[in-house]
Parts: C-alpha cells; structure tokens; sequence
C-alpha cells in the first residue's frame, strides 16, 4: 500500500484578505454550470428503478465525455434542510428532494466534474427506496438499513449507474469512473473488489479507478479484511475522524506489493465531511488543507490514469 500524509499549512493572512478571498474561491468552481442538474432514471443490479442526477459539462452536447458515478454517504444525497421532510423518491412522486435540493457538497462536486469536462452522475440509493431522509449517527445496525447496505445492495446501484452511463453516446465507456463518500465510500471500495474478483453484475463493464473519501472499513462495511483492486483506488482518510475509524482502512489496506495500487492519503487533524463546503466544517482549518488539496488532486489523478489496453 502507497500511503501519503498531507501536512496542514497555517496561512498568516489578515483577516480584510481572507474573507474576500475566500468568498472568491467558493464563487468560481460553480460559474460554468450552476443550473440544477438533470434527472434521470435507470436500474439497479437488483431491479429496483434508481434516481439519477446528471451534472454535464458545458459546450457541445454531441461530444464524448469521461463520467463519474459519485454515491452519497448515510445522510443520503439531500439537504439537512429538507431531507427530514423526505422518504420516496421516483419517477411521479412529488417530494421537497429532487435535484435542487441536494447537498452543498454533492452539489459542488457535480459542478467541480461538469466543469472539469466530465459527465457526473449522482446515485440517489436511499429515496428510491422509501430512505431519502437519510439515517443519523449510529444508526448502522438499524434493521431497516440492511435495504441499503454497503456491502449487498449499494454496490448493485453503482453497477447500474455504470451500465446506464455506458449506454449513453455522450460518454466514453473506458473512461467512467467512481466516487463515493463515508457509507458511499465503503460501497466504492466494495465495488471496486467485486470488480477486480469477476464479481460485477455488468462484467465486462468497469470501472476505470475510484476516489474514495473517509469510508467505513469495519468488518460490517466492506467485504474484505485484505483489500485489494486491480486498478487504481485513492483513499482519502481524516486523521480526526470521529465518526468512522482511519486506523482501520489503514489496516485493511496494508500490502506488502510496492506496486499496489490502492493509495491512501490521509489528512492530518481533518474529521470526518472534511470536504463540505458548510460553514461549519470549514472553520476547522485542517478540514480547509484538507479540503483544497483532494479538490487539486481529484481531476488530475483521473484526468492521468493512461488508456487501458
């Protein structure tokens, strides 16, 4: 296992700089297509018809484009804002969660991929299935989440958003890639495994690498205890996370191959939703480093993975 440790910069900045800067930053990644995504359907490996939102890069509509499927975590895919007020979600059936009401953060990175040149497709797993308001903190053993588990059900959802993006004549279908964060997270690397084992109900689709952000790696979350991928996987852990354990990805992904090809990278002093854009998250300044730096290395690490033979 190749491991990296981003250190965390202090910027001494005064504070008049600081605020105009940053309300810079948060403005421009969203210019190039801030309209609410489409909405689309398609089936899971189990049959059940998934919501889809479909972030699209601007320019020509006919051109090919790379793709990413991105899976939610526990929260489910909506805003805190509305989600409470939510549980089915499908084709015909009105609901305050749709495509306009996702997370900031889900949001952000549909409109960082679009603006990247990539087609982004974001899997709704829970509403479809009577779910999208999501589940709390220590809710993993609830019987009613075994209809969306990370290691039997999610990884059918991602399978089907692959098929349905290779399908498409606006996508290159050796280039679609995986993203998943928390719960989301731990479904990636489950795929990815199902894959390299001849395990995907698509075979011989596939998946060209995965982004994988602060997964669960209990014995309950993924499917196995000596990890492995035959293509690219980038795990990105917070060394503060309090709510799902590092040390255990670490242990998980540990190899004696100074070849493999799961990377793990972990972000000093960062917790748990280092990445969301909320106010809250973001005053923690680990979570800010952390933040900047998976958002300067997620396309180019995607954008430079070489054609497969």
């Amino acid at each position: 296992m190749w491991m990296q440790r981003v250190s965390s910069h202090r910027c001494i900045c005064p504070r008049a700089v600081i605020a105009p800067l940053a309300a810079m930053l948060w403005i421009m990644p969203m210019t190039a297509s801030a309209a609410s995504p489409a909405t689309v359907y398609f089936p899971s490996g189990d049959g059940t018809e998934l919501v889809g939102y479909l972030f699209q890069p601007p320019g020509d509509s006919n051109a090919l484009h790379p793709a990413i499927v991105m899976l939610h975590g526990r929260d489910g895919p909506y805003s805190s804002n509305v989600n409470a007020k939510c549980s089915h979600v499908g084709r015909d059936v009105s609901s305050p969660c749709h495509a306009g009401t996702l997370s900031q953060r889900h949001k952000m990175w549909g409109e960082y991929w679009a603006n990247h040149g990539y087609l982004a497709l974001h899997v709704d797993s829970f509403g479809p299935r009577e779910r999208a308001h999501g589940y709390g903190r220590n809710s993993h053993d609830l019987p009613e989440r075994q209809a969306v588990n990370e290691m039997t059900v999610r990884p059918l959802d991602a399978e089907g958003a692959l098929a349905y993006l290779a399908s498409r004549n606006d996508v290159r279908k050796d280039r679609i890639m995986l993203q998943g964060w928390s719960n989301g997270g731990s479904t990636a690397l489950n795929v990815m495994y199902r894959q390299a084992q001849g395990h995907s109900s698509v075979a011989p689709l596939r998946f060209r690498a995965a982004l994988v952000f602060y997964p669960g790696c209990g014995a309950r979350s993924i499917l196995t205890r000596r990890y492995r991928s035959d293509t690219q996987v980038w795990v990105f852990l917070a060394e503060s996370d309090e709510e799902v354990s590092p040390r255990n990805c670490v242990a998980v992904m540990r190899s004696d191959d100074p070849a493999s090809l799961v990377k793990v990278i972990e972000y000093p002093g960062a917790t748990h939703d280092f990445d969301d854009p909320g106010r809250s998250r973001q005053a923690i300044e680990e979570n800010r480093t952390a933040k900047e730096d998976v958002m300067q290395r997620a396309a180019s690490l995607l954008d430079a993975l070489p054609p497969k033979d």
